[in-house]
């Protein structure tokens, strides 16, 4: 994945049409496979009607921001060389940078599983995120853990 694969939107980043959020279109963007926009908003939209159909109680969107929030990574490891050797560096990330870990890892989380329709599959990821758990959210932990185990390196970033 070089430079090229994404490509920052954020400029041009129009909020999307039922919610009015632009981080949701954000999400739809990253989720769009080959230009198809419509297909990806569909399966939003849906994952999200399929929310307030189990959470009647919650806001739909509120549900949503929540559980990125929740998998949104305080740190990780960046790899450095110092004198002929590779260390992993625990850094502090940066907001942007952790929002789109976040929506990688959801989407990497949901293209995982097959067999079931993706909306179901985001649904409840989100679901799942939303109480703290699920694939991205353990994706998460296992980042933070290891920044923690490589705390001894931590005079190396600058």
């Amino acid at each position: 994945m070089g430079s090229k694969t994404r490509t920052a939107s954020y400029t041009k980043l129009a909020p999307d049409t039922r919610y009015g959020s632009l981080f949701l279109s954000k999400f739809i963007n990253c989720l769009m496979r080959d230009g198809k926009k419509s297909v990806a908003t569909r399966v939003v939209y849906d994952a999200l009607d399929q929310i307030k159909k189990r959470m009647p109680d919650a806001d739909p969107i509120q549900v949503f921001t929540e559980a990125l929030n929740n998998i949104k990574p305080t740190l990780e490891v960046r790899s450095r060389r110092v004198g002929g050797a590779n260390y992993q560096v625990p850094m502090q990330v940066k907001p942007k940078r952790a929002e789109s870990l976040a929506i990688r890892w959801v989407l990497a989380a949901i293209r995982a599983k097959s067999g079931r329709p993706t909306y179901l599959r985001l649904a409840e990821e989100l679901m799942a995120a939303y109480q703290r758990q699920g694939e991205a959210m353990a994706k998460r932990e296992q980042t933070i853990k290891m920044a923690e185990a490589n705390k001894a390196f931590s005079h190396f970033a600058w």
